[in-house]
């Protein structure tokens, strides 16, 4: 089982990121997908979800409106569209599935 997650990186305050992470080695339409964060000092958080059949839920008040999370099952692949972006956004972003976790990808939102 592989996770690999993409598309971190700087972006100043109320710009956009699309992270992917791209699975192999399950039956990925089977399995719900989760992205969680983590930022310096704090305890790693669920972010949003979205089930195999394509029910999401997002956790945090403070991302309703901003972040979305999708799939696409023939490329294998779940995304998280981040909009508004604010700087206490800034942590390292992981996606989970099948009880396996990506390596995560940095995100830092700064001027």
């Amino acid at each position: 089982v592989r996770l690999v997650e993409s598309g971190g990186g700087l972006v100043q305050p109320g710009g956009s990121l699309r992270l992917s992470c791209t699975a192999s080695g399950f039956t990925f339409r089977s399995y719900a997908m989760s992205w969680y964060r983590q930022a310096p000092g704090k305890e790693r958080e669920l972010v949003a979800t979205i089930t195999s059949a394509g029910v999401t839920i997002n956790y945090l008040d403070s991302m309703k409106g901003r972040f979305t999370i999708s799939r696409d099952n023939a490329k294998n692949t779940v995304y998280l569209q981040m909009n508004s972006l604010k700087p206490e956004d800034t942590a390292v972003y992981y996606c989970k599935g099948n009880f396996y976790w990506g390596q995560g990808t940095q995100v830092t939102v700064s001027s």
